[in-house]
């Protein structure tokens, strides 16, 4: 999630726990500081390993053994800054920065990116897809809520925040529902065995979800808005990655194999080599345009240096894609794109999907 939003509500976690009147400022600040804390693991990279933080980011700092440390370590360090500003006792200040830290990683959990919660017994990667990782309907509430609590020492606006904050990701988990059981319809509609399907909200909202599902080693990428009525876009497919065949020249052993490994960790096997590009690899889940393959990032391998680590590549999207995301969000028919449907990819049922 957004720095902004985990540290609202690290502040309002502590606004919840502070004695009126006499902590709210200094537990809305330690809480605000100390909701954000968890994401200072960005700082672990490499200039020789682009993959580094990949595999740090949301891991330890994020799991929730973790929690207690990350409360005693925030709260020693900013009693270094505010404690003649607000004398109270460490136990105290630890308890305000504990509240904060605590909600981190269940709120990133919430998103799509996935988090190391039960690190170190597992590194399975949680994502409960109920959040985009930026929501302003979600973060715009608490953020008033809390200034009122803050400024004007007001206990139901605290209590008013929290409950926002546990309500809003309960809608996501409706919508969630609705847009995995229409992938489910449309996947059956085209006579598709799902061997596995997940369905993402898209930026900035809860209404256009984007669903990937697998069938027979392909991935179906599609667009389904969930209002009151519900919409699909359907969109592109793509064969699954497949190393041996698709990779032939790259040694088992290797540093761009590891690579290739970590990435596929990383992006839960929804992986696949870009189209025209046959030494790219990209993470299928995410893109601008929820029933597109124009993916977000990727790894760019090196087939002549097996041994030369890969090279992450973050993927910038023209304004173009912008106005047709906005087009969709508000549920608006869109021109049509050759290469961006499934008739292009060659999907039998094609004038199926385009009546759909």
């Amino acid at each position: 999630m957004d720095p902004l939003t985990q540290g609202l509500l690290g502040a309002s976690a502590a606004q919840n726990l502070s004695p009126p009147r006499r902590y709210a400022v200094a537990a809305a600040t330690l809480g605000f500081l100390s909701g954000m804390a968890a994401d200072l693991d960005v700082l672990i990279r490499s200039p020789h390993d682009s993959l580094l933080f990949l595999e740090f980011h949301r891991q330890f700092t994020h799991s929730l053994v973790f929690i207690p440390v990350g409360a005693l370590l925030c709260a020693a360090v900013l009693r270094l800054f505010f404690r003649r500003r607000w004398p109270m006792s460490f136990g105290r200040s630890a308890l305000f920065c504990g509240a904060g830290y605590a909600t981190h990683a269940l709120l990133d959990a919430c998103t799509t990116y996935g988090t190391q919660l039960l690190w170190p017994f597992s590194d399975t990667r949680i994502a409960w897809n109920i959040l985009s990782i930026i929501d302003p309907l979600y973060t715009l509430p608490i953020a008033a809520l809390v200034a009122l609590a803050w400024k004007g020492n007001r206990r139901w606006a605290a209590r008013l925040a929290l409950a926002w904050i546990l309500t809003y990701p309960l809608l996501g988990v409706v919508q969630r529902e609705r847009a995995e059981a229409e992938g489910y319809r449309l996947a059956a509609s085209r006579g598709h065995e799902v061997e596995s399907l997940e369905a993402k909200p898209s930026f900035a909202n809860l209404i256009l979800w984007k669903t990937v599902y697998r069938s027979h080693d392909r991935f179906y990428v599609d667009a389904v808005r969930v209002a009151r009525d519900i919409r699909i876009y359907p969109g592109d497919s793509i064969a699954a990655l497949n190393i041996p065949s698709d990779l032939p020249w790259l040694p088992s052993v290797s540093r761009q194999a590891n690579d290739v490994k970590r990435f596929d960790w990383f992006s839960k096997g929804y992986t696949a080599l870009q189209p025209g590009n046959p030494s790219k690899i990209i993470d299928i889940r995410y893109s601008i345009l929820p029933h597109e393959l124009d993916a977000l990032w990727s790894i760019q391998l090196f087939p002549d240096e097996p041994q030369r680590g890969v090279e992450y590549q973050a993927h910038r999207n023209s304004r173009e894609k912008t106005a047709l995301f906005w087009a969709m969000l508000r549920g608006e028919d869109l021109p049509s794109a050759p290469g961006h449907s499934l008739a292009a990819s060659g999907n039998e049922n094609a004038e199926e999907n385009k009546a759909l």
